[in-house]
């Protein structure tokens, strides 16, 4: 049932939201879930650099990645207006992320899309219950996810995304340094790309982001 909006949710009533939203997180099939203050959401203009140089496969081919995202500084006056988010990790096999059979053959793909439906569901569960401005975000492009082989129709003039209810802005998409947001709230992280070994990392790592209140 849909709980009435109040200009001021009660501090008692928000903490235990959050927590419900975190446990929500991991009953969905999160590895893990926090409850962070926005302060701790880096943005850093070198994250959009690392979309850009150089250039994602994503970039430019949907409304939700550069250059069509909010930028950066949006993004941080978004920031801003929230107090509290939850931060959600989804932990990936070595074998599915690492390597160049693992990232030729996108073996990640389901994992983000896990991870874009755990983020979507929080926003929309917070929405129902009165915090009507929450917001998620996810990892990598919408456009691999859900329209691969099709333009990006939210491109179009006049045109929505079909996909409203789960496509999100990944983390990166609009400056947010996911990588040292993980190592502040004590996540073990590691660099992984073509030259990585499955043996070499013990798994790799999609997070997400819903700003709540």
């Amino acid at each position: 049932m849909a709980r009435k909006i109040m200009e001021k949710v009660p501090e008692a009533q928000l903490q235990n939201d959050l927590e419900k939203y975190r446990e929500r997180a991991i009953e969905l099939g999160a590895t893990d879930a926090k409850v962070i203050p926005t302060d701790a959401v880096v943005i850093d203009e070198r994250v959009l650099a690392k979309c850009t140089y150089p250039k994602c496969p994503g970039y430019g081919t949907n409304a939700n990645c550069p250059p069509y995202a909010m930028d950066i500084e949006q993004a941080r006056k978004v920031v801003e207006k929230f107090k509290y988010a939850i931060f959600v990790k989804l932990e990936v096999p070595p074998e599915d992320t690492a390597g160049k059979e693992a990232i030729n053959k996108d073996l990640t793909l389901p994992y983000r899309r896990k991870l874009a439906e755990i983020v979507a569901k929080i926003e929309a569960e917070a929405f129902y219950a009165g915090y009507h401005l929450a917001v998620a975000f996810g990892s990598g492009s919408c456009k691999r996810l859900f329209c691969p082989d099709i333009d990006c129709i939210t491109l179009v003039p006049g045109k929505g995304c079909p996909h409203h209810l789960k496509a999100r802005s990944p983390m990166e998409g609009v400056g947010m340094d996911a990588y040292t947001m993980a190592t502040k709230v004590g996540w073990d992280i590691y660099p992984i790309g073509l030259s990585t070994s499955p043996e070499e990392v013990p798994y790799g790592l999609r997070l997400g982001l819903v700003l709540i209140c």
